[in-house]
């Protein structure tokens, strides 16, 4: 643990604040640290208290006020003023909502400034209510850090009769970075069990772990890619802007002094590669791809939005280095956020303040098929690295992405492609593969393989998203005409 969390613990208890909100899982990581607390600060006294079992801690007490919260609280009116006392109660946010209770709380919070006595409640999610915003204070606990996590698996492999090098111990430490203590136990556990000890081999078994973790989430989708920047047809500005970013995740620019890079906005029509773009940058770069549906993000409690993002930021946190697709962020934001009381603005601002205050290596994609819905704050400078434009491909780049999707199915085809370059003015990319699949259907019918003919007279069926959204794209380009965001294809493929 950092040692400025346990600093601001022992200041919240030192300066008599009453009532203590740890948010955190990790039930049995906060009493370890409460009983570091209590130690330094003079010896105090730790109880513990949860329903089932009652009380804990105080010898001729055991079991107190078990099935009772309301005498739970009782429990520290006991506790000699003279000897500082912190009483931990578990899931005891579930019994807040009763009208007896939150009165006792506000009467404690009170008087426990008189006395060297703290309540801890331990809690993943609650939303406060009203009454008791003013006399809890709220200290998150962060994930494991590597000092941490490289303790428990040191002590754990010692444990087990094998202790770890240094150099594995430093790899399986990063490998762990995000997932919470129980996780890291349950995976030496396993890995004790299957071959005696803690080994190299377990990066696989760690990134399973972490894969397990995200699946029981709804909010967050694992979405393992085989596509690359060698799929991507054209865009060749947007590929090299891609290879320098990839290059500020080494250790050697962190000793540069260059930040992680936070992330890109990808905008454009419909087709043009955006969701390609996303998944080649993942399998590219190595790390897990998570696609994120921003309209998971809201719930229809107060207070639950907000606590969700919060939970997908985490969750995409165990798992850096990764990259986090957001799909169609200007559907989750673009509304009317009068509509939902303001949930989406604050979802939003939580979202952006994360972006741009985050040290993980989490790196945004976000795409969007529209602008004009989107909201200001979102496409200002600093928000994301860069934000680029994915247009219709010009001549030149349908020629390359229909010898790409050519490639993938005939790999030694002769194709001419310098007519179909023009006759599919204004198609998109997925536009131009559906014309290469269509060719294959009007070939196939006729059991015999398909050519430039086929392709030509697939192209004119086709009715291209250009001609029947010209409006949007108008507005689009109108849009970037301003100097909003920088071509993907670069100034030589314009037309």
């Amino acid at each position: 643990m950092s040692l400025a969390w346990a600093d601001q613990l022992d200041l919240l208890i030192r300066s008599r604040t009453p009532i203590l909100w740890i948010r955190s899982l990790e039930e049995e990581r906060v009493e370890r640290l409460l009983e570091a607390a209590a130690q330094r600060l003079g010896g105090r006294t730790l109880l513990r208290w949860d329903f089932i079992d009652g009380l804990g801690g105080a010898p001729n007490r055991q079991g107190e006020a078990a099935r009772n919260p309301m005498a739970a609280l009782s429990c520290i009116d006991a506790m000699a003023p003279e000897q500082g006392a912190i009483l931990l109660l578990r899931d005891f946010h579930r019994y807040c909502d009763d009208v007896g209770i939150c009165r006792r709380l506000r009467n404690l919070a009170t008087s426990l400034r008189q006395v060297p006595h703290t309540l801890v409640i331990s809690a993943p999610d609650w939303q406060l209510p009203r009454e008791l915003e003013d006399c809890i204070s709220v200290l998150e606990l962060p994930l494991p850090d590597a000092a941490e996590i490289g303790q428990l698996l040191s002590a754990i492999a010692s444990a087990g009769g094998t202790p770890l090098a240094e150099e594995i111990l430093s790899q399986l430490t990063a490998a762990c970075h995000g997932l919470s203590e129980q996780r890291v136990r349950q995976l030496a556990a396993r890995a004790l069990a299957r071959h005696g000890q803690l080994g190299i081999g377990d990066l696989a078994e760690v990134l399973e772990e972490k894969r397990q973790a995200i699946a029981q989430s709804d909010l967050l989708e694992y979405c393992p890619s085989s596509a690359s920047t060698a799929d991507m047809g054209g865009l060749a500005a947007l590929k090299q802007w891609l290879a320098q970013r990839h290059m500020a995740f080494s250790e050697e620019a962190q000793r540069f002094g260059l930040p992680l890079p936070r992330g890109v906005l990808l905008v454009g029509p419909q087709g043009t590669g955006k969701s390609l773009t996303a998944k080649a940058i993942a399998h590219s770069w190595a790390m897990p791809l998570l696609r994120l549906d921003v309209g998971r993000l809201f719930a229809g409690l107060v207070g639950a939005s907000e606590a969700r993002t919060r939970d997908m930021i985490q969750r995409a946190e165990a798992m850096a280095p990764c990259v986090l697709w957001i799909d169609e962020i200007d559907k989750g934001f673009g509304g009317d956020s009068r509509s939902d009381g303001g949930t989406s603005q604050r979802v939003l601002a939580s979202l952006l303040t994360w972006m741009a205050e985050k040290t993980s290596a989490v790196f945004v994609v976000a795409t969007a098929n529209g602008v004009e819905r989107l909201p200001g704050e979102l496409l200002r400078k600093g928000r994301f690295d860069e934000i680029f434009l994915l247009e219709l491909p010009s001549t030149a780049e349908r020629k390359a992405i229909l010898d790409l999707q050519l490639r993938r199915r005939r790999p030694a085809h002769a194709i001419p492609l310098e007519v179909l370059a023009d006759r599919t003015i204004g198609f998109s990319g997925a536009e131009l593969e559906q014309t290469v699949i269509e060719a294959m259907h009007l070939a196939f019918a006729e059991r015999r393989d398909f050519g430039e003919a086929d392709l030509i007279a697939a192209a004119s069926q086709l009715v291209p998203l250009s001609r029947t959204a010209k409006e949007q794209l108008d507005v689009l380009h109108q849009w970037a005409s301003g100097g909003r965001a920088r071509p993907a294809s670069g100034p030589d493929c314009a037309e």
